[in-house]
């Protein structure tokens, strides 16, 4: 089959490509690098000349004055030109219900030309969508990443591109979208609760990992516990890092002489999946119930990570023991976590086999690839 995948935010969909490819598919990715992270793509849409030192000038100026980023045109414009090369596609899958990132009234134009050239439409719920959006702020008490939001309404700034969802012209976005798509397609856990009972609702389907890029590093634990926290900074609040902040200042004093720290920020993806190779413990978020891709990377390598694995997520894969440390808003729990791995090294051995043994069962890109295409036909 001829496949195109439109949209990247975190590998998922050049992982899938990766098995695609493998099962003997034609796949384009289509996708902007998704800024500092700089994921690889077919054809790229990022806006270049925005970028540049004279015209980001200009650009940070009217941004400012207006709230309105001129980089959009130009992402806009250059997904139009590709346009000619985007037709008779067996199947088009998008990351989100934006997934060019455009101005809204072009995204829609543009995924009009997309749904009139090419055959079924596929829509992924892996993150912020209107669905998904809406489900969180009609159920507040659940885990999601808008929580930092509800509990401080001043972090409006830091929420603008998830509240944009809720918007009148994303929502013809979505409604276009939902009329058009043969389904939804969730990647995690966090996800099946707001399109439970939904009828274009077609299951869940696991992020995929390259074991075959990923290679299991046993943890030796010789003379300190390493701990790497790698931070984005436009994800800052989504992911609760100031709480592994806070956490990670208490371990410091307190194992002075037992841990070592690593810390890095903004990262282009290429240098980030090797920084934290010889760390025992990564901490990457908690305002969920699942592992996201850099966490589900990170244990197929034999880290211990610190995310979201909540008793939802055990339940859904049927789990009776600890694959990874499910991380909470608190940080006296995380400090304790922490401090009873590294006083138990051996738990952390064991973990680290398990997280290996759980993405082999359940995440191998080609075991995923084959999930899609069964359900795609």
């Amino acid at each position: 089959m001829r496949i195109l995948l439109l949209g990247e935010y975190s590998r998922l969909h050049n992982t899938l490509k990766e098995g695609l490819v493998a099962l003997g598919h034609e796949v384009i990715l289509i996708g902007n690098g998704d800024g500092f992270k700089q994921f690889p793509v077919d054809y790229s849409i990022e806006a270049k000349w925005s970028h540049t030192k004279l015209l980001n000038i200009f650009r940070q100026i009217i941004f400012k004055m207006s709230k309105f980023d001129i980089a959009k045109i130009e992402t806009g414009i250059r997904f139009y030109f590709l346009l000619p090369k985007l037709k008779g596609f067996d199947i088009v899958q998008l990351i989100n219900e934006s997934p060019i990132k455009t101005l809204k009234r072009w995204e829609i134009l543009l995924l009009i030309k997309i749904v009139q050239n090419n055959q079924k439409l596929f829509l992924l719920s892996t993150g912020v969508d209107y669905l998904n959006v809406n489900y969180w702020f009609n159920h507040k008490e659940e885990k999601s990443i808008l929580k930092p939001f509800f509990e401080n309404p001043s972090l409006q700034k830091e929420y603008q591109y998830v509240l944009e969802y809720q918007g009148k012209q994303h929502k013809k976005i979505h409604d276009f979208i939902y009329k058009h798509c043969q389904g939804i397609i969730a990647t995690d856990v966090d996800y099946l609760l707001p399109l439970k009972g939904n009828p274009k609702f077609l299951g869940l389907i696991p992020n995929p990992i390259n074991l075959a890029k990923l290679s299991y590093q046993e943890l030796k634990i010789e003379n300190k516990i390493v701990i790497f926290l790698g931070i984005n900074q436009w994800s800052y609040y989504q992911k609760g890092i100031r709480y592994f902040e806070k956490a990670l200042e208490i371990i410091q004093e307190k194992y002075k002489d037992n841990v070592e720290i690593i810390t890095v920020k903004n990262i282009p993806y290429r240098d980030y999946i090797n920084l934290y190779n010889k760390a025992h413990i990564l901490l990457d978020q908690l305002h969920g119930h699942d592992q996201g891709f850099n966490a589900l990377e990170a244990m197929a390598k034999g880290k211990v990570v610190f995310t979201n694995a909540s008793s939802v997520f055990e339940k859904y894969y049927n789990l009776d023991k600890k694959i990874a440390i499910h991380a909470e808003p608190n940080v006296d729990y995380l400090v304790a976590q922490l401090s009873f791995l590294i006083e138990n090294p051996k738990e952390l051995i064991a973990i680290s086999k398990r997280a290996r043994a759980f993405i082999e069962g359940e995440h191998d890109y080609l075991k995923i690839a084959t999930k899609y295409i069964d359900l795609w036909c």
